[in-house]
């Protein structure tokens, strides 16, 4: 199959571009750092090296794939500036349009864990706006949208937290409920979406381990040689400090709070609850706290 991936090679690309490699297909990674072409030619993808927002150059790219995977690459969330819904809703757009006028025919979205929700997702509202402008593709259009739930790696966040105080503080987690997963489990999962047959729009959540911050802090804290290492619940309010004091956009943060709150209460995670994947990633929060050790020993 010939496999059109977007992402360049960052967390999930990378090992995404190399199953479907390992497995015989015809890969192109698209990449707007055309510094990273050799990197992609040396997984033995083609790059393709261009602009999410130059909906031309999407569609000649697109054209005569059998399967594309789609996903809207982080933003810098330090840019008083940036409409994150805007920014969203316009590579979303962009998709959309490079989709039908391509003539593709099978897509995987990467989306999230809360894109269910019409509001209290916080910044996650972003992917459900995605998700409606892919659903309004023709129906001949096969789209699977990928909700992955919370990344192993966002607790590389906390490493100063955990150096200068000893904890993890936030406002979720502690004694509730965190789905994690790992970007190795997500490229499975979406290797798996693209090369089977599939009519119409689907939804597949992905998760690797459920814990609650508790247990979290605990296998973190095992690893890193701090075993008291505790998970602390604080305010809303308290979060919100913390995000913009070391100079998050407001409007970020905010969105950050809510996200999390949403977490916390179980609004977020509640149509994960109804269709929790029937098997969990193989890679567990133990494996990532070896390579969480390895850094905070570095950092």
């Amino acid at each position: 199959m010939k496999i059109i991936v977007t992402g360049s090679i960052g967390h999930i690309s990378k090992p995404l571009t190399q199953q479907l490699i390992s497995e015989g297909h015809n890969v192109i990674v698209i990449s707007s750092n055309a510094e990273r072409q050799a990197d992609i030619e040396a997984l033995g993808a083609t790059a393709a090296i261009g602009s999410l927002r130059d909906v031309d150059f999407l569609t000649a790219t697109f054209t005569g794939a059998d399967a594309v995977y789609t996903m809207v690459p982080p933003n810098n969330y330090f840019n008083h500036s940036l409409d994150l819904l805007a920014y969203y809703r316009g590579l979303g757009t962009n998709y959309a349009q490079a989709i039908s006028q391509s003539g593709v025919k099978r897509v995987v979205n990467l989306s999230t864990i809360g894109a269910h929700l019409e509001k209290g997702s916080g910044i996650l509202f972003g992917a459900h706006n995605v998700e409606k402008i892919l659903n309004a593709l023709p129906a001949y259009v096969a789209i699977t949208h990928m909700r992955p739930v919370s990344f192993y790696y966002n607790l590389y966040g906390y490493t100063d937290m955990i150096k200068n105080a000893s904890v993890i503080a936030a406002n979720y987690g502690a004694d509730r409920m965190i789905p994690w997963v790992s970007p190795i489990d997500i490229a499975a999962a979406v290797a798996e979406e693209l090369v089977t047959p599939f009519d119409g729009r689907k939804v597949r959540y992905v998760a690797s381990e459920e814990l609650t911050g508790h247990e979290s802090a605990a296998i973190l804290g095992a690893a890193i040689g701090k075993p008291d290492l505790q998970w602390v619940l604080i305010s809303d309010e308290e979060t919100l400090n913390g995000l913009t004091s070391i100079g998050m956009a407001p409007q970020i943060a905010a969105g950050l709070v809510e996200m999390y709150g949403s977490l916390y209460t179980g609004l977020l995670s509640e149509d994960y609850v109804r269709n929790r994947p029937a098997v969990m990633g193989k890679v567990k929060l133990a494996d990532f706290a070896k390579e969480f050790a390895t850094a905070f020993k570095q950092n």
